[in-house]
């Protein structure tokens, strides 16, 4: 078994990769305040999937990576307003748990695996047509 890479080293190699755009190009995310040392609050984007009711909309969320990071989850919260059966209608959280391929959380996961498989999640047959609050709207 390899070594256990610590949180911060962790959340560093994701910055670098979120900075220089190396990840989807569907999908972005970064520190939401450069000074935060500890690395805890990020923001996060989706675009919206092609052919869904979701096409040419640009999702905006709060990630939070919290002490155990990436033992444990991020907590992720859209700030746009989404209908998805994934997301609490009152406050935007996100039920990691109803993402059939990251339900069952893995150390492996990173803030960008959780931004595809919302994405994904936005284009499954059951997911994409599903009417849509008005562009622009907030929780």
């Amino acid at each position: 078994m390899g070594a256990k890479v610590p949180r911060n080293f962790r959340l560093l190699e994701e910055l670098e990769k979120g900075e220089k755009g190396l990840g989807a190009e569907a999908c972005s995310y970064g520190l939401d305040e450069g000074d935060d040392l500890l690395m805890t609050n990020w923001n996060g984007t989706i675009l919206g999937p092609p052919h869904s009711n979701h096409e040419n909309r640009i999702y905006s969320l709060k990630i939070h990576c919290g002490p155990s990071y990436p033992d444990s989850p991020p907590s992720v919260t859209f700030i746009s307003k989404v209908n998805l059966p994934c997301v609490d209608p009152r406050n935007g959280n996100v039920d990691l748990s109803k993402l059939p391929s990251i339900a069952t959380w893995k150390r492996d996961f990173t803030m960008e695996t959780i931004l595809i498989e919302i994405r994904r999640f936005m284009a499954a047959p059951a997911n994409k047509k599903t009417a849509q609050p008005a562009e622009g709207t907030n929780f």
